[in-house]
């Protein structure tokens, strides 16, 4: 080539081997995406929480054995509810008549804020004036999959970006060596998969990096059997040089989104190791959460889940199934607050002794309460369960700018909201208000409008913020 060539972009990109991997990594970080990037961001507002965790309690937890008892109910036990109190209503699994079914534990107030609680999240107890509880939550949905996507994503259908993503294409990312928006899963299987985490019609970039069970929590990260430290330099080099000359040619950004994902998993082969051995937690913490330092479960992963907010990880979802009560309403409940109470409790006064409550955000609950009358079906073994209520429901808040307290009521009968109700997208926009966004004006360009978490609907509960 003669000196005086013209110099174009993709000649440099194409022939000039120098570092390309890095100038492509570079470049992608800094490098606006509609704006925003995945350096880290100013919010409009100035926020009160930098980081959420969210404990999304699949299957949908019962209110009425947790949070708001109703001795009117143990009352009426064995009688139908007044029909002026179900109107219309249908279920899928019991019919409008069924018996109702009174609280199945006995509740304590804790604290100076008299948190309420039923006998198996006793634990929270110790942390009851940091919570603020919100009685009054009510979801359009009454199915599993939709309710769960609705609450992740602010609408009943996959395609749409999650509130983890939302944040990340909000503020950017805090990390370099780890994932900004991190999932983790125990219990069984859930209804919404993985739409819950993703980033819909964003770039992927957005989307939620799933951490695994087993030895390996990141799929792709170990380098295979076989491979020096040297081959895989020179894979990395060669892949990222052939994905530079085709982002060069086509401009399509989810290739970039394919070059940070190679480049976080090379930083991931030394980060995830450090992040995952909890040798160095002391014994005393490993007890405080209830865990096993290398058996997987909802405790250890709320320690991973400090543990990642201290590294600069935006959003954490912990996702523990098996809430979905038709059957035993009271043997479920008892099993799955052994499992997450005192790691719950445990994850917001650790939070608190590193100085990290006030600016992260603990979420708790689930897509939907249960139903005050009884699930009996003899041909499905079932009894003493109850149905899917989407008229109301109860969200657990800790720290990150919430106000401790207990927020909104309900009838004698736990069945409709009487006071301060709670819509899903009123939750999703005072949580981005929490995070330095209006819910209004976070929006996204695409199909010929802007989008929106909430849509079109939503409002900021301030009575909810301190």
């Amino acid at each position: 080539m003669s000196l005086q060539t013209p110099l174009s972009r993709r000649y440099f990109l194409g022939e000039c081997g120098i570092g390309l991997g890095k100038i492509a990594a570079a470049s992608l970080l800094t490098n606006s995406l509609q704006g925003r990037s995945l350096a880290p961001q100013a919010p409009p507002i100035k926020p009160k929480a930098k980081a959420v965790i969210h404990l999304f309690m699949a299957g949908a937890p019962s209110q009425l054995e947790l949070f708001d008892p109703k001795p009117h109910l143990t009352k009426l036990e064995g009688s139908p509810l007044p029909k002026s109190i179900i109107g219309d209503q249908r279920y899928a699994f019991i019919q409008p008549d069924a018996a109702v079914l009174g609280p199945q534990f006995e509740f304590q107030q804790y604290g100076e804020t008299q948190a309420t609680l039923g006998s198996p999240l006793a634990p929270l107890g110790a942390v009851a004036d940091d919570l603020c509880i919100v009685k009054s939550c009510t979801t359009d949905q009454f199915n599993h999959a939709p309710a769960q996507l609705f609450l992740n994503s602010g609408f009943s259908q996959p395609g749409r970006p999650s509130l983890g993503s939302w944040t990340l294409y909000g503020l950017g990312s805090e990390t370099d060596n780890l994932p900004a928006f991190v999932v983790m899963s125990t219990g069984g299987g859930l209804s919404g998969g993985s739409a819950l985490w993703s980033s819909g019609f964003l770039p992927t970039t957005y989307t939620g990096v799933q951490f695994r069970k087993g030895k390996d929590p990141i799929l792709n990260v170990s380098t295979p059997e076989g491979f020096s430290s040297e081959v895989q330099t020179d894979t990395f080099n060669l892949v990222n040089k052939l994905n530079a000359q085709r982002l060069a040619t086509i401009n399509d950004e989810e290739i970039a989104t394919r070059m940070a994902s190679y480049e976080m998993a090379a930083r991931l082969q030394s980060s995830a190791p450090e992040l995952m051995d909890l040798k160095t937690e002391s014994d005393e913490t490993i007890n405080l959460y209830g865990c096993d330092r290398d058996k997987h479960s909802f405790a250890r992963a709320c320690l991973l889940a400090r543990r990642m907010v201290q590294r600069g990880v935006r959003f954490i979802n912990i996702y523990h199934s098996g809430w979905d009560a038709h059957s035993n309403v009271k043997g479920s409940t008892e099993n799955n607050c052994k499992q997450t109470a005192q790691a719950t409790a445990a994850l917001i006064q650790d939070l608190k002794r590193h100085g990290l409550l006030d600016e992260t955000l603990v979420v708790w609950g689930g897509e939907f309460g249960r139903t005050p009358m009884v699930e009996t079906n003899p041909a499905l073994g079932r009894k003493a369960g109850r149905d899917h209520h989407p008229q109301a429901f109860t969200t657990l808040m800790a720290g990150g700018g919430t106000k401790p307290g207990t927020y909104g009521e309900t009838d004698d009968f736990g069945f409709h909201i009487t006071k301060d109700k709670v819509h899903v997208h009123d939750l999703q926009a005072t949580i981005l208000h929490l995070l330095g966004f209006d819910h209004e004006r976070l929006t996204y360009h695409h199909a010929g409008r802007d989008f929106r978490l909430t849509d079109v609907h939503g409002h900021v509960v301030k009575n909810l913020i301190s």
